[in-house]
């Protein structure tokens, strides 16, 4: 069984900054790409940022120009820099990752920004 590891949730003011961590536990694993999504009460988990084994990038719109995401293939870890950060970012940051024939989830970061 896969588990991914998650790190660097907190809470920050707005305009703050942090950063989240994601490792897999199995670095022989073949991971194709990883990311991360989150939620808020009453709504759909939605795509943050995800990286691939290309090192294709996709971002929401919501976060480009404000969020930076990279991977490091060799070590099937993933980071998310989060810059100038609003109320609105405020949620449950899921790590993700996804194998040629599985994907995995991590349990969730929890993520405030105050106003």
């Amino acid at each position: 069984q896969v588990q991914l590891v998650e790190s660097g949730g907190g809470v920050v003011q707005a305009g703050g900054s942090l950063r989240l961590s994601c490792a897999a536990s199995k670095t022989f694993l073949t991971i194709i790409r990883m990311g991360w999504y989150r939620q808020t009460p009453g709504k759909m988990r939605e795509l943050v940022a995800t990286h691939d084994y290309r090192d294709e990038v996709e971002l929401a719109d919501s976060v480009k120009g404000r969020f930076t995401v990279s991977g490091d293939r060799a070590k099937n870890t993933v980071f998310l820099q989060m810059n100038s950060l609003e109320p609105e970012d405020t949620g449950a940051y899921y790590c993700y990752a996804r194998s040629w024939n599985d994907e995995y989830w991590g349990q969730g970061t929890q993520v405030t920004v105050s106003s």
